[in-house]
């Protein structure tokens, strides 16, 4: 089974990699797809961010998951891809209730591909947040994996 795991990953936490340990255990390959809204503007580029998470899954042997950036729906990459599930990671009950309502949208693009939700274990930090304190020259290295972090310290 294939499963992606998508987000605009900017920046990618110890959340994030949570997450990508659980769902690599159950799913024999894992797209890690920083998807691309050209809505928002970014604070770490993506080409950037998918090296470091690169780095980070080599680093580990994570040989099952992939890195990809895509800049079109999340629906129509697994399409694509032949991919039925989406994983998402929540951290609290509006978590589950933004993601129940794009899981709701995906289903009527792909009506195949199911979510499969999973709880992060690590302290319910948002990128947002991280992004912010970094802004503001804060510690962030407790948490983003060393790998992400060695790529954006110096930004």
């Amino acid at each position: 089974m294939k499963a992606v795991y998508a987000g605009s990953f900017d920046c990618y936490t110890n959340g994030h990699h949570d997450i990508v340990l659980k769902a690599s255990k159950l799913f024999r390959e894992l797209h890690i797809v920083i998807a691309v809204n050209s809505n928002k503007t970014r604070s770490y580029p993506e080409e950037l961010m998918a090296c470091a998470i690169k780095k980070l899954l080599k680093a580990e042997g994570l040989d099952n998951c992939k890195v990809s950036i895509w800049k079109g729906l999340v629906a129509e990459y697994c399409a694509t891809n032949e991919i039925f599930y989406s994983v998402r990671g929540l951290r609290n009950s509006m978590d589950y209730n933004y993601e129940e309502s794009v899981a709701s949208v995906n289903k009527l693009i792909m009506p195949n591909l199911e979510t499969v939700y999973f709880r992060s274990d690590t302290p319910a930090i948002s990128s947002s947040m991280v992004r912010e304190l970094h802004g503001f020259g804060r510690e962030i290295s407790s948490y983003v994996p060393k790998e992400i972090w060695e790529c954006i310290k110096h930004m």
